[in-house]
């Protein structure tokens, strides 16, 4: 095996696979990467067994062949490398040679036939989307998402496949976080809405890959797996098993809700922050005060330090006060959609709604309140 490549285009396609390499490897094999050069393409694979990522580069000229080699020792070499410098890479007896200009580095290689890779999808669900809407997606929803919650279905994001829509819903158990956007083109093996758990590692390097761009992502969901085709990239994940609660049961209604607030969003939010700083380290309780042309906030802790805040709203209804996690506030409202933000509310035992103010339900934050 044997290619030519520019530095910069080598490092580049490293740093996009590199994220699902372990650090404390398994199998000695994980910590390497597969290297497989085919005609003119060199396709760059990194796997822990649960997600893979396959980057494909242009490479013209070389032998094919496959190999593995160490992963962050090949991008750390990379790196220190000049920008201007040309790569050429060579195998031979269980080393790969790396030369640039006058340097020179050999590394140890395991055989490609080792290297783990994902099984062929045989696809439930294939749908396109922009990056763009996707990014937005995961953005507004995966702040809510369980980390190494014992309910293991809950440490993922559900998707939500119906019809032409695409709806991402998270929770902990503690809030719930719910948006959807339109899919570009879509196809269904099935006509019912069509839901599968993405984890967590694969929620994040999925959100690190996608752009703020009109190109299309193409998504293909199996029974176990997902696989999203971004450009020359291919992302691949292992599904949560498991059953999503049914979450609608536990968002409640605007109509439910006999008390309505309608505060800008983000004077509310920076109310909540400068409240926070003197909240309880542990609970992180911030009391909210609800009347007819006022917000009260207030928060404590147990040094006897307090804070207060003020803020105008409108309100329709008695007036109620309410404990919450400053902290889930302050997430939801940094990804709700719109200027002005309704907080729909019945009671203090009673979870409190956020929606836009133009409330079309594709955007939905649920938080439960806290004990005073």
């Amino acid at each position: 095996m044997k290619f030519q490549l520019d530095r910069t285009t080598l490092l580049n396609g490293l740093l996009i696979v590199q994220g699902v390499v372990e650090r404390r490897e398994r199998l000695p094999i994980l910590g390497n990467l597969l290297i497989v050069l085919d005609g003119d393409t060199i396709s760059l694979s990194a796997t822990d067994m649960e997600i893979e990522l396959v980057a494909r580069l242009s490479a013209p000229g070389g032998d094919a062949g496959e190999v593995t080699v160490p992963a962050r020792k090949l991008v750390d070499i990379c790196r220190t490398l000049p920008e201007d410098a040309t790569l050429e890479f060579t195998t031979g007896e269980n080393r790969a040679v790396l030369r640039a200009g006058r340097s020179r580095f050999t590394l140890n290689t395991l055989p490609a036939a080792d290297f783990p890779t994902t099984e062929a999808i045989e696809g439930q669900v294939e749908v396109s989307v922009a990056q763009r809407d996707l990014k937005e997606l995961i953005e507004r929803t995966h702040f809510a998402m369980a980390n190494q919650d014992v309910r293991y279905y809950l440490n993922g994001l559900l998707l939500e496949f119906r019809g032409q829509r695409l709806r991402a819903v998270s929770t902990d158990g503690h809030r719930l976080a719910q948006a959807e956007i339109g899919l570009q083109k879509t196809s269904s093996t099935g006509e019912e809405p069509h839901q599968c758990i993405v984890p967590r590692k694969g929620v994040q390097e999925l959100l690190r890959l996608i752009q703020s761009s009109d190109d299309s992502v193409d998504i293909v969901v199996g029974k176990a797996s997902l696989r999203a085709t971004i450009g020359d990239v291919t992302f691949t994940s292992r599904l949560v098993e498991g059953r999503f609660p049914d979450y609608n049961r536990v968002i409640p209604r605007p109509e439910q809700c006999d008390k309505e607030a309608e505060v800008n969003r983000e004077t509310v939010r920076r109310s909540l922050q400068r409240a926070s700083i003197l909240s309880n380290e542990k609970y992180r309780t911030v009391r909210l005060s609800f009347s007819t042309s006022t917000l009260h906030v207030t928060a404590n802790n147990p040094d006897h330090e307090e804070a207060e805040d003020e803020v105008d709203i409108q309100y329709t209804g008695d007036t109620v006060e309410i404990g919450f996690n400053v902290t889930y506030l302050i997430d939801a409202l940094g990804v709700l959609p719109s200027d002005t933000v309704s907080f729909h509310l019945s009671d203090p035992g009673s979870s409190c709604l956020l929606t836009p103010k133009e409330d079309d339900g594709t955007c939905r934050y649920v938080v439960m309140p806290m004990r005073l």
